[in-house]
């Protein structure tokens, strides 16, 4: 099976160790390069180290939680530019949501609600593959 997502670095910052997991291995299936991190401060690190294509991000996570995260993150050059895709059980009428969703570029998919292909879907959309 050729891999055509290859070289697409994505950023997976989840709390929860079994969403984690099932992220990592569809993403990692379908060619990206995933990269993990249990939290925003990790999170955080990973992504300006690694520079990835992509985040998708928890909103609420222990030690430094997503909103906190992102906003740092958009503090850097390259941080303000890098697409995130917000992974929550927040109502989408929830004010922090709205706040982060205006800061761009970010979307978000409603973890109850969501299927993970249409996650994947979202995400090739997203890099161009």
């Amino acid at each position: 099976m050729e891999q055509k997502n290859s070289g697409k670095k994505i950023l997976i910052i989840e709390d929860e160790l079994p969403m984690l997991k099932a992220l990592s291995d569809k993403f990692t299936l379908e060619g990206f390069s995933v990269l993990e991190a249990r939290n925003g401060e990790e999170g955080m690190d990973v992504a300006i180290k690694t520079k990835p294509d992509l985040i998708l991000l928890d909103l609420l996570m222990p030690v430094m939680d997503g909103k906190a995260m992102m906003e740092k993150l958009r503090r850097d050059e390259w941080g303000k530019k890098v697409p995130i895709i917000i992974l929550t059980n927040l109502n989408p009428d929830n004010k922090t949501l709205n706040e982060i969703i205006s800061s761009g570029p970010a979307y978000y998919f409603i973890k109850s609600k969501w299927k993970l292909e249409d996650l994947v879907k979202k995400v090739k959309k997203e890099l161009g593959v």
